[in-house]
């Protein structure tokens, strides 16, 4: 290998390099903004939901009023009480029939044809 493929060659490594080295720091600085950013948001939601929480709890506290009972009727108890079971009828489902086809165009009538010569 002669020296100028040689210094070609060691330029192509040496801007990599480089450029590896300036994609890491940007990286690097991304992950540093974007855990203070999610930091802040986690705060801010954790003081969400504990203002959720305390009106739940508050809710929670104040029982509402006993509802009224429900009036039953004589007519409603009797007629659930003498009503017959309902009749159940089954109806079986039609047969399944498979036909099964076979390949190499043969008809029928070739196949009765060769059972009756053996």
């Amino acid at each position: 290998m002669n020296r100028t493929r040689a210094l070609v060659i060691s330029l192509a490594i040496a801007i990599a390099a480089v450029a590896g080295v300036f994609a890491v720091a940007s990286t690097v600085t991304l992950g540093a903004d974007a855990r203070s950013t999610s930091d802040a948001q986690v705060a801010r939601r954790t003081a969400q939901l504990d203002r959720y929480e305390a009106s739940l709890r508050k809710a929670l506290a104040q029982k509402p009023p006993a509802l009224p009972p429900v009036p039953r009727t004589v007519s409603q108890s009797a007629t659930l009480q003498s009503a017959a079971p309902a009749r159940v009828v089954y109806h079986r489902p039609p047969p399944v029939v498979v036909v099964t086809h076979r390949a190499g165009g043969e008809t029928e009538s070739e196949y009765e044809e060769e059972s009756a010569d053996d």
